[in-house]
């Protein structure tokens, strides 16, 4: 513990913890535990990660709805599309990986 004698601000004790390397060394384990497998597929010789597909496949499945909201005048009804059709690829994208790969 030291005291700070300089004049112009606080004074008081001045803690320092030493202790934060330890407590980093103990928490690497649980920040590597999910480390375990990487999610991926093979495609053509090339590694894509499967979070990457999940999301190709919900942004067409966005766009098809937009479609098919389009086919019964629905998408006059909306009134943020700007919104509503990156929160429903968001919405698809996370559905079909948990329904996969969960």
């Amino acid at each position: 513990m030291t005291t700070n004698s300089s004049g112009g601000g606080r004074s008081g004790p001045v803690y320092r913890s030493r202790r934060w390397p330890t407590r980093a060394v103990a928490l690497l384990p649980i920040v590597l535990a999910g480390c375990g497998r990487s999610p991926t597929f093979n495609i053509l010789g090339s590694f894509f990660p499967s979070w990457l597909l999940c999301l190709v496949a919900g942004i067409v499945l966005a766009a098809l709805s937009k479609l098919l909201f389009g086919r019964f005048s629905l998408d006059k009804e909306i009134l943020w599309p700007v919104l509503l059709y990156p929160c429903m690829a968001l919405f698809f994208a996370c559905a079909l990986w948990l329904i996969f790969f969960s």
